[in-house]
């Protein structure tokens, strides 16, 4: 018989340093007030130069999720690893945790996830059948990003720059015999129709294939080389673009659309929900997904005026603080879901 899996332990992580506005709004020529009346941040975390890395984030968080779940590091079969800013362009982050973690006395699968903000709901969805289906009884989940390392700090790169922090959260995902408990559904979806909307163009091996679609500024003849090209940090291909526009009109109508998709797939509403745990992509998509659904404001948990987006890190990152806060108690119905870029959007339904 299929057993259900649960998320047996949770942890994060968010280095020491404090970026309040006061001291990047001077930067990107912004005031504090315009910084907070557009996405609700009030400081984000920046991580250590050259002492920590996406990595290294993930495996603080991980060692808490770890010990949380009452299993040792040498426990873990199977790593999933959410990032869209690993340490390097290959191999993956998943086998640099394991090292990190010292499980290096056998081998074990590891997964590497480039689905940006959506990254933790892929994973957990990867993890869960997983453990159903009997392959892994502990399974490693981390979300963990390095921001601050490609932004523009320029008045140009205010729009993005404001908004990203560094972090990373973590779940260890396991068996579970009671009925009706652990994670009851999970969604997945995808659209690429507007996948340069949200992107970072550079370097990477497309040698300009994109350019006869009007998606890229400059001209074939600076592609030389297919991960980069004379001009790639002028041209600042190589940090992050958003259409602001189009992302918050297609987050505000996804949002929605798959947590209902998955409470109707349990037979469940909005009503039924404890507490709903969003990506912390910006406060006012959140508040709006909030109105649509009619919840309370209790019933949301909200942290981004701390940390900033976070990317993959941020739902597991939300999700440990919730529950170290006593927000989530058994039998909660907890939601998760987020929309990033791609565009790929997903939504888990646990019973906790």
């Amino acid at each position: 018989m299929m057993k259900n899996a649960r998320i047996a332990g949770l942890g994060y992580y968010v280095p020491e340093r404090i970026v309040h506005n006061a001291e990047l709004a001077p930067l990107v020529n912004v005031s504090d007030e315009w910084i907070q009346g557009r996405t609700g941040i009030q400081q984000r975390r920046y991580r250590k130069k050259h002492e920590e890395t996406t990595t290294t984030m993930g495996a603080e968080a991980a060692r808490i999720a770890i010990d949380r779940a009452g299993i040792l590091p040498s426990d873990v079969d199977f790593i999933i690893f959410a990032t869209l800013s690993p340490d390097y362009y290959f191999p993956g982050n998943g086998v640099l945790l394991q090292r990190e973690l010292g499980i290096t006395h056998r081998t074990m699968g590891a997964l590497d996830i480039r689905n940006q903000c959506s990254g933790f709901i892929y994973a957990l969805s990867i993890a869960d059948q997983f453990v159903k289906t009997g392959k892994y009884k502990n399974v490693l989940v981390v979300g963990a990003e390095t921001h601050s390392w490609n932004l523009d700090f320029t008045p140009s790169g205010r729009d993005v720059t404001v908004l990203f922090g560094d972090g990373a959260g973590a779940a260890v995902v396991q068996p579970c015999d009671e009925p009706g408990r652990g994670i009851l559904t999970t969604h997945l979806h995808a659209d690429g129709t507007h996948a340069e909307e949200l992107a970072c163009y550079g370097p990477g091996a497309h040698g300009g294939y994109y350019l006869g679609k009007d998606r890229f500024k400059f001209s074939k003849e600076e592609f030389d080389s297919i991960y980069v090209y004379e001009g790639l940090r002028e041209d600042r291909a190589s940090q992050p673009y958003m259409n602001g526009q189009i992302v918050l009109r297609h987050a505000i109508t996804r949002f929605p659309e798959v947590i209902i998709e998955a409470l109707d797939e349990m037979n469940l509403s909005p009503k039924d929900i404890d507490l709903l745990v969003p990506h912390q992509a910006n406060l006012r998509i959140a508040q709006l997904v909030q109105k649509r659904l009619g919840l309370a404001d209790d019933k949301v948990f909200n942290n981004i005026h701390k940390f900033g987006n976070t990317t993959a890190a941020s739902i597991p990152i939300a999700l440990c603080e919730a529950w170290e806060q006593g927000k989530i108690e058994e039998g909660d119905l907890v939601c998760m879901a987020a929309f990033g870029s791609g565009f790929t959007w997903g939504a888990a339904l646990v019973r906790w």
